[in-house]
């Protein structure tokens, strides 16, 4: 029987709770600023600290770094230093917070924020740990995905409309700064040390195999982000191409947020309902069709590039606890299902990259086509996920 991480006596299951809540105000501080990217990286672009080529190369280094933290955590941290790893790598998120209110320069950010991205990877590590050992693992991931997106899409406002306004990007860093380290106060008061996962029956003896439906379910994780990656990070000019404002496209954009509030809320109900490779499969295909049905989108193409967002926004976390249940059939134990968080992180970071060789100049018209590539891809690495029919004789 697995350590709990809470301090005060009480029922198991009031425990139980109290560390899952945790967990979640953890990780979703350590992936604020993945959702704050924009904002954040645009006001240091407009300062001059950092260069048009340095925002994407700054951008992306985070992402991959957080990533590797999460990496790290799987493959070489103990659980039993749960309290310490997170203690001190929510203190070092809101250091180097601080530190990139003070350094200029598309290489010294990049190496701050490459730093801030391996200690929030840490920080999600700790969070996936807890998950992976809850009672019903993938609900109370579609639960971390959603409260994650509310608070990114919360605090982007209140830095947009009261921070920056008042205290200027610095501000915006200050903040991050401070929840961190309202994070790291709250490991060191209630987190406690994780117990070993425990194989199933079927898996006892067997260990960690890397199998071909363990590395065909990170596969999948790994493309369908990097579908969404991919289009999203041109979502601005490819509305633009549509036919909206840049104002239009920005408030667009917000509402994609709670479209993805919406898709995990229903995720998260259903997900112990439906079969999940078909639900997979399903928004592979919507993920492509859609984004096929944007890149015909031009001028006066406006509604139909809106109910398309719409749409895809929407799979985007309704999908997400699916892969998590499918990283559970593959492998009970749940080791499969603590680097999900990384193979969504390298999916959304890999995504934009391939989609920026494609771009010239101004023109984004072949971006929705790498991201149906990426799509497709998907639906082609989903029968990896089953496990082969094995033929006994007598």
């Amino acid at each position: 029987m697995s350590t709990l991480p809470f301090t005060v006596p009480a029922p198991a299951s009031a425990r139980t709770r109290g560390a899952q809540a945790l967990a979640i105000v953890v990780g979703s501080v350590a992936l604020l600023m993945l959702g704050l990217q924009p904002l954040l990286l645009g006001a240091l672009l407009e300062a001059g600290h950092v260069t048009l080529e340095g925002v994407g190369l700054v951008a992306m280094g985070e992402i991959v770094a957080l990533g590797l933290g999460v990496l790290i955590g799987d493959l070489v941290l103990p659980v039993r230093s749960l309290r310490a790893i997170t203690v001190v790598a929510a203190v070092a998120a809101a250091a180097l917070n601080l530190v990139t209110m003070r350094v200029v320069g598309d290489l010294a950010l990049g190496l701050v924020r490459a730093g801030a991205g391996i200690a929030e990877g840490l920080m999600v590590w700790s969070t996936t740990a807890v998950i992976v050992r809850a009672a019903v693992p993938e609900r109370l991931a579609g639960l971390f995905f959603v409260v994650q997106t509310l608070a990114q899409s919360m605090l982007g406002l209140a830095l947009a409309h009261l921070v920056i306004p008042t205290a200027g990007w610095p501000g915006g860093f200050a903040v991050l700064a401070g929840l961190c380290g309202l994070a790291a106060l709250l490991a060191l008061a209630f987190a406690r040390p994780l117990g070993p996962l425990t194989p199933t029956v079927s898996q006892v003896g067997i260990g960690m195999t890397w199998t071909r439906p363990r590395v065909g379910t990170l596969l999948v994780v790994f493309l369908q982000l990097a579908t969404l990656g991919a289009l999203w990070a041109y979502a601005e000019p490819l509305g633009t191409r549509a036919g909206f404002s840049p104002l239009a496209v920005q408030t667009l954009i917000a509402a994609g947020l709670g479209m993805q509030v919406v898709g995990g809320s229903v995720g998260t109900w259903l997900v112990r309902r439906l079969p999940v490779r078909p639900v997979l499969l399903g928004c592979a295909v919507v993920l492509g069709l859609s984004a096929l049905g944007i890149a015909r989108t031009e001028q006066g193409g406006a509604t139909a590039f809106a109910a398309l967002c719409g749409l895809f926004t929407f799979t985007w976390l309704f999908m997400l606890p699916f892969q998590m249940a499918l990283a559970f059939r593959v492998d009970g134990s749940g080791r499969v299902a603590s680097l999900v968080p990384a193979a969504q992180l390298f999916g959304s970071a890999f995504g934009p990259l391939m989609a920026s060789l494609v771009v010239t100049g101004d023109e984004v018209a072949p971006v929705p086509f790498v991201a149906a590539g990426f799509a497709a891809l998907a639906i082609l690495a989903l029968p990896l996920t089953r496990s082969p029919v094995r033929h006994t004789t007598d």
